[in-house]
């Protein structure tokens, strides 16, 4: 990846007039902002709908759209909504926060109602999205269908004969639920089309996505249902074992995070063609993906299924550089981020090298003196980009409080800024980060501004509070623009357009300065001349007077002497 930096913000932090962030004009102006900041990109969270806890790493579907961040305001202009409609719903009285209660009960109403007066099967775009994509949208929008039809309950309790999927169910549900799985196409449609001129947007504005695909996907997922083939279930398709993290930093306990396993044997015989059409659908909506839980591919966790917390898991092998050598095939290597967080064994550290993406490097991972650390600035490869934090941890303030004296003491050595107040020591981490040697640089958005606890966006291993922060727009002012360009531009991270835009503007202003000291120049010198002359023509002036005054006097005496001469003439006669 080049030299760059870019801010970590989730769509849904974004303000906007209806609850939660969405692809709204507030969309637009932050892409404004940021280039104005000198940023390159926007890191965003998954955009896949959310399930359980809210969390955009628990979906319904790896390749379906969140229907929550479709912009009302863009319906209203299609004449499918009204103002008064939207704005007689309750989205919740905190436009600092998220609330998916609220949100759930009063957007797909709305959504529905758009559905309604949209004529949608009429309108050739939507046949020929639902053609494009039927791969995966027909099972989604079946799965969503079925799924109201047994009033939102897991797969797992439907009747037997669609949840086993026998073609005589199948058939059943797709007559039955006709209406409800062409308003789940309807929904991807306007994601897909709100998104797709977005991205242009950013893009022409030399402004690129990263996005994030998540290793796993939800067990109640459309995903799961329609290929259950792919993953480690019994006969009735519940699953053996599954995902999560041992005990660490984030969780003295681990990470219980529930997700099915895959059955790699299955994908290697398929040619992973499933991870293939996953990750081009991902290239189709980001400019650059970041790979979630990389070290999942080298060695995964699995705790059995049923077990309370993640300490009774174990390590078994996965894939290897044999899926990423095929995706490689048919992807190349640019474009791709290898979260590579956690407790890194020499197998994942190979892995890594042999893939040659850049791994990640986070910052509030680096000062704790106890320890050998490849988290410090010093040791980073320019293969690598780094991060103050991620979605996961505290913001920088509230990190940097809660350290204990020890790890606040060697910071303050290992930054040189004992003369730095405090409240204002966030910003020489944001420093760090952005004068690293890593080619690319993320912030989020609340360090760059030094926000504490109340806008942290997840806690792993919790339910509740988590992906409810929004942004005040506000915040996004001139002066911080500003501030962020001066440091992305001395750390020398500007696009590369800007870099040619400020020697364009150096050159432009040079030559002013030699057109402006020319004219300069011409002007003594023609004033210099004028008075060289005017001097001339003065002594010219004053000879001629001169001459002037000497021929007077010369003809006053001839007068005399001929006056004298007659008058002797006169005295002889």
């Amino acid at each position: 990846m080049k030299r760059a930096s870019g801010i970590l913000l989730p769509i849904a932090s974004l303000p906007s007039k209806y609850g939660i962030g969405c692809f709204s004009k507030e969309a637009y102006d932050f892409i404004d902002w940021l280039k104005e900041a000198g940023q390159s990109y926007w890191q965003i969270l998954p955009l896949s709908p959310t399930s359980y806890g809210d969390s955009p790493y628990q979906s319904f579907s790896s390749f379906a759209g969140n229907p929550y961040f479709i912009d009302l305001e863009a319906l209203i202009e299609e004449g499918v909504l009204t103002e008064e409609e939207c704005a007689a719903c309750d989205f919740g009285d905190d436009p600092s926060c998220v609330d998916y209660g609220k949100m759930y009960e009063e957007r797909f109403p709305l959504l529905h109602l758009a559905y309604e007066r949209s004529r949608i099967a009429e309108n050739p775009e939507f046949i020929r999205f639902v053609q494009e994509n039927g791969e995966w949208l027909e099972d989604y929008a079946l799965f969503m269908a079925v799924k109201k039809r047994f009033g939102g309950a897991a797969w797992e309790e439907w009747a037997e004969d669609i949840r086993k999927r026998w073609s005589n169910a199948l058939d059943y549900y797709r007559r039955e639920c006709y209406f409800d799985i062409e308003f789940y196409k309807y929904l991807q449609f306007k994601f897909n089309e709100q998104w797709k001129k977005l991205k242009a947007y950013a893009n022409e504005n030399g402004i690129e996505f990263i996005g994030d695909i998540p290793i796993y996907v939800a067990f109640d997922s459309a995903d799961a249902w329609a290929s259950p083939e792919m993953f480690q279930f019994d006969a009735e398709s519940q699953p053996l074992a599954v995902a999560g993290c041992p005990p660490d930093a984030f969780s003295a306990t681990g990470q219980l995070w529930g997700n099915p396993l895959y059955k790699w044997d299955y994908h290697r015989q398929t040619g992973f063609r499933w991870w293939c059409r996953r990750l081009e659908h991902c290239f189709k909506l980001y400019d650059v993906v970041r790979i979630d839980h990389f070290r999942g591919f080298d060695e995964y966790y699995s705790i059995p299924y049923g077990a309370e917390t993640a300490e009774t898991g174990h390590w078994e092998k996965g894939p290897g550089m044999e899926l990423f050598r095929v995706l490689q095939s048919r992807f190349g290597k640019e474009g791709i981020i290898a979260e590579d967080l956690g407790f890194l064994t020499d197998t994942v550290v190979k892995l890594l090298e042999d893939s040659g993406y850049p791994g990640m490097k986070v910052l509030e991972f680096a000062f704790d003196p106890r320890e050998e650390t490849d988290y410090l600035p010093h040791s980073y490869d320019r293969n690598c980009v780094v991060y103050t934090g991620t979605h996961d941890n505290e913001t920088l303030v509230q990190w940097y409080k809660g350290l204990d004296e020890e790890s606040k003491a060697f910071a303050e050595e290992y930054m040189n800024n004992a003369h730095t107040p405090e409240a204002e020591r966030y910003w020489d981490f944001v420093r760090l980060a952005m004068m690293s040697s890593a080619n690319t640089c993320i912030t989020p958005l609340q360090d760059f501004l030094g926000l504490d606890k109340e806008a942290r966006i997840n806690k792993p291993s919790t339910l509740g509070g988590n992906w409810e922060w929004r942004m005040d727009p506000a915040m996004l002012s001139d002066a911080m623009a500003d501030k962020i360009y001066q440091i992305t531009r001395i750390s020398s991270r500007l696009p590369k357009a800007e870099v040619i835009r400020l020697a364009e503007q150096i050159r432009l202003k040079e030559e002013q300065e030699k057109r402006l000291k020319a004219t300069r120049e011409a002007k003594e010198k023609a004033e210099a001349g004028t008075a060289k002359a005017k001097e001339k023509a003065e002594k010219a002036e004053a000879e001629a007077a001169k001459a002037e005054e000497k021929v007077e006097a010369g003809t006053a005496k001839a007068e005399e002497k001929a006056e004298a001469g007659t008058a002797k003439e006169k005295e002889k006669a």
